[in-house]
């Protein structure tokens, strides 16, 4: 009996331990295969994580900017009218252009819902009398 590796070689083999042996090597695969899927995982997850972090400190920045952008606005408008005024004006802009981007948002969302398909799912059987 020819031997390689300590092992007899696969053609001397019963077809039963060929097939054990088979069995095993599949589960190991297997086994290692969501091993590896999991550790890839793991590290794409803390990527993302960071990232979606980094989205959440760019739109806290971004409000401070945009709270900036207001209280230069007002100062602006403060050297022609009074500063209540200014402060009224810059308000009742960002509430006009919330209200625009409401509606519109409503009449999107209105658009959309409900999912109806655009062609029947099922067709209506034809029968034929004779």
């Amino acid at each position: 009996m020819a031997e390689r590796n300590g092992q007899p070689e696969l053609r001397e083999q019963p077809i039963g331990d060929l097939v054990k042996q088979l069995s095993q090597q599949t589960a190991t695969l297997v086994h290692n295969e969501m091993e590896l899927a999991k550790a890839e995982l793991r590290v794409k997850g803390k990527r993302a994580g960071i990232g979606a972090g980094m989205f959440g400190g760019a739109g806290m920045f971004g409000l401070y900017a945009f709270g900036a952008l207001t209280a230069t606005v007002i100062l602006a408008l403060d050297t022609a009218v009074a500063a209540w005024v200014a402060a009224l004006i810059v308000a009742v802009v960002y509430g006009a252009v919330a209200g625009v981007l409401a509606l519109q948002g409503k009449n999107r969302v209105q658009a959309a819902t409900p999912p109806v398909p655009n062609r029947p799912l099922i067709r209506r059987r034809r029968t034929w009398h004779g």
